[in-house]
């Protein structure tokens, strides 16, 4: 019977391909961040994100979020919790952070979703934790504290926690439950459920917008503040969110979650390719670490490949089609 089942479960290979692209999307989203300031404000590339990404949708997901609104309009409050807690509101306290604290800060609190993911899972749905996904997770964090400190392990001990750091361990927190709700997501094709969130992701980006504008701080993009707004548009809020979706849905939060370490190694890598900055052994070293964390996890994964989420959580995304 396990053997039957095993070959009923679909290849992980995909999952791992579309969980990498993500990273690496994410990582330019991280090396566009450090060019937006003066191009244009947080809160504008934040609307004009989501902007950019509705109207690519609109071709290709509007008939299908038609068809399947009747399917998505009973969850219409999770639609707009999941796309503003976890996309807008992420964003938004992701750029305040940055103002107040550093970008060593930053790296290290992103390190903490796949831990945040695993503990939550198991609040949430009693998901157990197995050896391969803690041994995971610790050389997954070694690998990214390593990018983070370019191997100066004394500069976390001179590391200052302010409020920048309080709003990005809460941003990671909204997107760690972000994450584990959605193989709960209601039972539409991804793409349409996807179309919802980036509505509802839009539509709450426009008082925070009108706040930063009111009080003056509102940029509006130059030349290259609009090719970062399309970069971040297609990119990380277009496809980049789809490869995510997919990926969990394969092999399920806490597995995908390790793979969020992968992006201060390709923001190191970018910034070597786009910057000039130098990669050497230590930013070597941390990409063998946080390749090996993944390999770790995935080796010594339970017979079953995607974690059990219990029925109770699929209980009110279920609607009969008639």
């Amino acid at each position: 019977m396990r053997s039957e089942r095993a070959a009923r479960a679909p290849s992980a290979a995909p999952a791992y391909l579309l969980l990498t692209a993500t990273a690496l999307l994410w990582a330019g989203n991280a090396v566009t961040s450090r060019w937006a300031p003066g191009h244009v404000s947080p809160q504008v590339i934040t609307t004009l994100r989501w902007a950019v990404a509705c109207a690519a949708l609109t071709p290709f997901a509007a008939r299908r979020l038609a068809a399947d609104w009747p399917l998505l309009r009973p969850h219409w409050l999770r639609i707009l919790l999941m796309g503003g807690l976890g996309y807008t509101a992420f964003n938004c306290l992701f750029y305040a952070a940055g103002v107040h604290t550093g970008a060593i800060n930053l790296a290290l609190f992103q390190g903490a979703i796949p831990v945040l993911v695993i503990l939550l899972n198991r609040l949430a749905y009693r998901v157990p934790v197995t050896g391969g996904q803690v041994a995971g997770v610790v050389l997954t964090l070694l690998g990214a504290g390593l990018a983070a400190t370019h191997g100066d392990w004394s500069v976390i001990t001179h590391l200052a926690f302010n409020r920048g750091d309080v709003l990005v361990f809460g941003a990671c927190l909204l997107y760690a439950g972000y994450t584990i709700f959605l193989p709960t997501r209601p039972k539409v094709s991804a793409l349409a459920f996807f179309a919802a969130m980036a509505v509802a992701a839009f539509v709450t980006s426009l008082p925070p917008l009108a706040v930063e504008w009111a009080t003056g701080h509102a940029v509006w993009p130059s030349r290259e503040g609009w090719a970062m707004v399309a970069f971040v548009g297609l990119g990380p809020s277009l496809l980049a969110q789809l490869f995510f979706m997919r990926g969990v849905e394969l092999i399920g939060p806490n597995r995908a979650g390790l793979f969020v370490n992968l992006v201060p190694i390709f923001g190191a890598v970018l910034a070597v390719l786009l910057v000039g900055e130098p990669f050497g052994a230590t930013e070597a070293a941390a990409l063998a670490l946080v390749l090996c964390g993944i390999a770790c996890a995935e080796r010594l994964k339970p017979a079953l490949a995607v974690e059990p989420v219990p029925e109770a959580a699929y209980s009110q995304t279920r609607t009969r089609r008639m």
